[in-house]
């Protein structure tokens, strides 16, 4: 039954707002600067592009995208999201249709419906497709086993590869609990339980965490990090420790490359080559972790939480550099770092989407999912008191 709805005594909806537009409109801006150069390294990238990225820029292949391996049929560049804001929007529509917080079921009810039976504009085809169309592997694994294999939502995620897949797309979940970090963490293992299991369901929960941290009041790249270091566990903590112990000593990006690479490879399963990953790669481990949360940390704080430095160093880090853009820019964005309005405004137009929409939602139900919560606490502190509880000191 619906609670009934009291007037809420939580944040108003215009400091929220900020927090989300920043966050949502800032990951897909920093996805779409990272597509066209994912999986290269950064001398790669110097080489191709005459220097450092510095903002939007063209296919690798030029006019050839269409048929160049190992890119096509995808049109990465130009202002383009991919998949990790197309899995983030999907994940507003189910927040859209629930109204309330999530868990693996809801990502089986309404995700996976969504993905594989509703076409939607699709950038990097510049076509109408299912989303489904348009997931790599590690996500259409999310139809195969819960519209397919009928697993339990809750398990599903186990045989996956161990990848950043669910991570990508957490900054909703961190958002819906603004303010809260284990809350969100909480939340997130859930829902990425139906998606990832190991390291790549913990990096999920973390991420979340720190969107979350990152959107409450007074937060900096510093109180960001410290939340996600009092909740993550294994390889992913002492990665997240170790990487950020690193980015501590540099001021800019251009510095940071190699030491942050060097700092996160004991930890990450992929390897040297990303594009040929190791015989071990993407297996469940408690030692290791993915390398893009704790990339996109360091950025994090090498950038002062400032977004162009932040997304522009993830950019020219290479590797899964599109996520790792995409993480980076929704912490900057959170912390109230102005996205540019240009690169907004370009990645908007190229990838014929409404970036702001989402957040606009998102922010309703935020407040919606906030006012139950106030209910819900109330109500169980009334019948903790009824039943005896000790005296509680508010």
């Amino acid at each position: 039954m619906t609670p009934k709805k009291e007037e809420s005594s939580g944040p108003g909806p215009s400091g929220l707002a900020d927090r989300i537009t920043g966050a949502l409109v800032g990951a897909a801006v920093g996805d779409a600067l990272g597509g066209p150069v994912e999986g290269y390294s950064p001398d790669q990238i110097a080489e191709r592009h005459g220097g450092r990225v510095r903002g939007i820029v063209g296919p690798w292949h030029g006019d050839a995208w269409r048929t160049a391996r190992p890119i096509a049929p995808y049109h990465k560049g130009d202002g383009h999201v991919t998949d990790d804001t197309l899995m983030t929007h999907a994940l507003i529509r189910v927040y859209d249709r629930v109204r309330d917080h999530l868990d693996a079921y809801a990502v089986a009810e309404h995700l996976v419906p969504d993905l594989m039976s509703t076409p939607r504009w699709i950038p990097e085809l510049e076509a109408e497709a299912l989303p489904l169309h348009r997931l790599f592997l590690a996500e259409k694994w999310l139809v195969t086993r819960l519209a397919y294999g009928h697993a339990d939502p809750r398990e599903a995620g186990v045989g996956n590869i161990v990848n950043c897949g669910a991570a990508m797309y957490m900054a909703p979940v961190g958002l819906v609990n603004a303010a809260g970090p284990a809350a969100a963490y909480a939340e997130a293992l859930d829902v990425a339980g139906a998606h990832q299991s190991s390291y790549g369901r913990e990096a999920a929960g973390v991420f979340a965490a720190a969107v979350a941290s990152a959107a409450a009041p007074g937060a900096t790249p510093d109180t960001v990090v410290t939340a996600c270091l009092s909740l993550a566990k294994d390889g992913t903590r002492t990665a997240i420790e170790k990487v950020c112990e690193v980015a501590a000593r540099h001021r800019d990006f251009e510095s940071a490359l190699g030491p942050l690479r060097a700092a996160v490879a004991p930890y990450d399963t992929v390897g040297p080559d990303y594009r040929t990953p190791s015989l071990a790669a993407r297996r469940p481990s408690r030692l290791h972790s993915i390398e893009e949360l704790p990339v996109a940390l360091g950025m994090l704080l090498v950038s002062g939480g400032d977004y162009r430095h932040a997304v522009l160093g993830s950019v020219n880090y290479g590797r899964d550099c599109d996520s790792i853009a995409t993480m980076a820019g929704a912490l900057a964005g959170a912390l109230g770092s102005p996205v540019p309005e240009e690169w907004a405004k370009t990645v908007a137009d190229a990838s014929r989407l409404d970036l702001w929409a989402p957040a606009r939602v998102l922010t309703e139900v935020t407040c919606e999912i906030f006012d139950r919560d106030v209910h819900r606490r109330r109500a169980h502190e009334q019948a903790f008191r009824t039943l005896g509880g000790r005296p509680c000191s508010v």
